[in-house]
Parts: structure tokens; C-alpha cells; sequence
């Protein structure tokens, strides 16, 4: 064994309030989040008192509850854009644009869901009020529908973070009476089955008032979803068709970077056979 390094170990225990912010679903009273971490409300509150002025925590004037700030968001969204998958997708993006004429960006899954971690915005389309760091939700987005009809080989904690999601939308949904996105498993497992026979998801009108988007499915060698490929735009411009001039390309330069990174074929994830 190699001789283990000197280190700051009050870095080491303060960096357990981060993770447990990270893994939790939502913000923490102190007590809970101190709990969580192993150590007493006085001493995780220094903690956090520092992490709040770095800009890592935020706490809620009203609830007093603790989250990730800023600092984390961009320090996460730093990391996930310097994935190998992250890296050569960004290369392709800009003459995909020059080719479509749409907004292109990039979903991958983060720890609230499929999170937008680049964007490609074209100086003809129209602007789209979306964000870096922005999480698509499932069931309205054309990334969430992609993310949940192609995770299914993930690991056994993501498919249950993914499976309560679902439940949370599905409730909102029908508490609203939506009618333009599934209300029931039942309906949400037909759009699924469509978005895998057609080997990407669309959303039209759904996400945003007037804009249309696809969104398709990036694998690594093991067959794993790594990110999503995302186009967009309005629908005065934004050609929706399966197999129209935004479709093809996309799906085209989406498979063409899963061969890059290893990706068997079509047949190694379920659903796709054939697609």
C-alpha cells in the first residue's frame, strides 16, 4: 500500500455536509443535515456558515432550510463538461448547427434529474428562455423522455431516483389535468415505447409555448445512456417531422458519437432492436 498523504481533515469532514446536500432531494433542516453527516448541529453550522459565504451552501430566509449554491452548480457543471462523452459531443455541436439552422445543447443526468450542461444557441433561431444548469422535467421535455425511456441499464439507485421522479410529475400532471403530456404509467409507457421504436424523443408545444425539440440518445461501450443530444426551436422554423431535416441529422450525428465512444450497435440496449 502506498503511503497515504497528509491532508486537512476538517476539509475532509465538512466536505460530508456537501454530499449530503448532494445526495439529498431537497433542502435540510440543520438538525436533519447534521445528523446526516455524523456530527453535532453546533460544529456542522460553522461549517456551513463558511459554505454559505464561499457561495457552496444557501440557506432559505424562510424555511431556514440548507441547499447547494451557486458555487457547487458551477463546480458540478465544470466537471460534468469535462467528460470524455461532453467533450467530443461539444465538437460536433457547432457544425450540426450550421447544419440544421436550430439551438443544439446537451443533457446529461445529474443529481435532480437529465441537467442541460451546454449550450449552442443559432443566431437564426429563436431564443429559448433555458438555462445552463437547468433540469428538463421528464414527461414535457423531449430530454426527460429520452432519459427515461433509455436509463434502463443504469444503476439500481438511479432507477429508483428516476422512478420517483416520474411519480412526482405524474402526480403534478393529473392534479393539473394536463392534456398534453401522459396522466397515467399506462400512457407514459406507450410514448415510451414510440421514443424507443423511433431511437429519439420529441416534444411539440409541450416545454415551451411554440417550440418544437428532439432529443437523442448518446451510449457508451457498456450500452449506458451518457448524455442526450438536444435540438430546438421555434415552430414557425423548427422542422418536426421523425424524419425531417432536424431528425435525421441529430439521430445521425448522435450514433455516429456513440460508435466513437465504444457503443456496440443498436441491438445492445433494449428497445432499439431494429430502430
Amino acid at each position: 500500500m502506498p503511503p497515504q498523504r497528509a491532508g486537512i481533515q476538517s476539509v475532509e469532514v465538512g466536505f460530508s455536509l456537501l454530499g449530503v446536500l448532494a445526495a439529498s432531494p431537497g433542502p435540510l433542516m440543520l438538525r436533519d443535515l447534521a445528523a446526516a453527516a455524523g456530527m453535532n448541529a453546533a460544529k456542522a453550522h460553522r461549517y456551513l456558515v463558511s459554505f454559505q459565504r464561499l457561495g457552496l451552501v444557501t440557506q432559505d430566509a424562510a424555511s431556514t432550510r440548507y441547499d447547494l449554491g451557486p458555487a457547487a452548480l458551477k463546480l458540478g457543471l465544470a466537471s460534468l463538461s469535462r467528460l470524455d462523452s461532453v467533450k467530443l459531443a461539444r465538437q460536433r455541436l457547432q457544425p450540426l448547427m450550421e447544419q440544421i439552422g436550430q439551438t443544439l445543447a446537451l443533457g446529461v443526468w445529474g443529481n435532480q434529474g437529465p441537467t442541460i450542461v451546454h449550450w449552442e444557441e443559432s443566431p437564426q433561431a429563436v431564443t429559448v428562455n433555458l438555462r445552463l444548469g437547468d433540469v428538463m422535467p421528464l414527461l414535457s421535455s423531449a430530454t426527460g423522455l429520452c432519459f427515461l425511456a433509455f436509463m434502463s441499464q443504469h444503476h439500481p439507485a438511479t432507477q429508483q431516483r428516476l422512478a420517483g421522479l416520474l411519480k412526482d410529475e405524474l402526480a403534478r400532471a393529473q392534479k393539473l389535468a394536463r392534456k398534453d403530456v401522459p396522466a397515467s404509467m399506462a400512457e407514459v409507457n406507450t410514448l415510451l415505447d414510440e421514443v424507443r421504436q423511433r431511437g429519439l424523443a420529441r416534444v411539440v408545444d409541450t416545454l415551451l409555448p411554440g417550440v418544437a425539440g428532439f432529443c437523442a440518445p448518446v451510449f457508451d461501450a457498456d450500452g449506458h445512456l451518457v448524455l442526450g443530444m438536444v435540438a430546438l426551436g421555434s415552430l414557425a422554423t423548427f422542422d418536426a417531422a421523425w424524419d425531417g431535416a432536424v431528425a435525421r441529422p441529430l439521430l445521425a450525428a448522435a450514433r455516429q458519437l456513440s460508435s466513437d465512444l465504444g457503443f456496440a450497435g443498436l441491438a445492445a440496449v433494449p428497445g432499439l432492436q431494429g430502430a
